[in-house]
């Protein structure tokens, strides 16, 4: 069955693939899985629920280095906000944005995600624009709705949008077609294209 649409199926030039849902559906999971199937040098950051007594009070953003910082909280009372979630822009200009500069060719790029709260960053935008316009391939996660800037780079033509659910998040043929559109990017010997089953 093919999970990915096949509005994004017909952009085979795409060089970038971003996974799209409600919150919760399992992006960050999803960008996990394809990672370990690719042998090739990444750089870039996840966002992950801060939790407290089983109660979520934010969100965290850790690097693939292990740099880890706060990209929001119910604490933050000052500045932007999401919701009850006060935005940390230090900690996204600061750890998130410099992860997002590749430091060598043929990096990959990971951005989860290009979201609400990553956007309030002028140099978060400025940067995401840059990488996509690069040479690097770029996976990531991607809100499902937001305002201009995240409509614009969901349209790109070099922009693959993977529509994820929590029927398809766990299928087996679901990374495997990722993996298919990640092996026209890269060289095929750096990719595991072994199916998971």
């Amino acid at each position: 069955m093919d999970l990915i649409s096949k509005r994004a199926g017909l952009k085979v030039t795409a060089k970038n693939i971003f996974v799209t849902g409600p919150p919760g559906c399992g992006k960050s999971t999803v960008i996990e899985k394809l990672l370990a199937r690719i042998e090739k040098p990444a750089t870039g950051f996840f966002t992950r629920e801060i939790r407290e007594k089983s109660r979520r009070t934010g969100f965290s953003i850790t690097t693939l280095d292990g740099k880890k910082g706060i990209l929001s909280h119910e604490n933050i009372k000052m500045g932007s906000k999401v919701g009850k979630y006060g935005v940390n822009l230090h900690d996204i200009d600061e750890i998130a944005v410099p992860s997002m500069m590749p430091a060598m060719a043929g990096e990959i790029v990971v951005i989860d995600e290009v979201g609400k709260m990553e956007c309030f960053s002028l140099l978060f935008r400025q940067t995401l624009i840059k990488v996509l316009d690069s040479q690097h391939p770029v996976i990531g996660s991607i809100a499902q709705k937001g305002d201009k800037f995240i409509r614009e780079i969901r349209a790109r033509d070099d922009v693959l949008l993977v529509p994820l659910t929590k029927k398809n998040r766990d299928a087996p043929e679901l990374i495997d077609q990722l993996l298919s559109a990640v092996h026209q990017i890269l060289p095929g010997d750096l990719i595991d294209m072994r199916p998971l089953g």
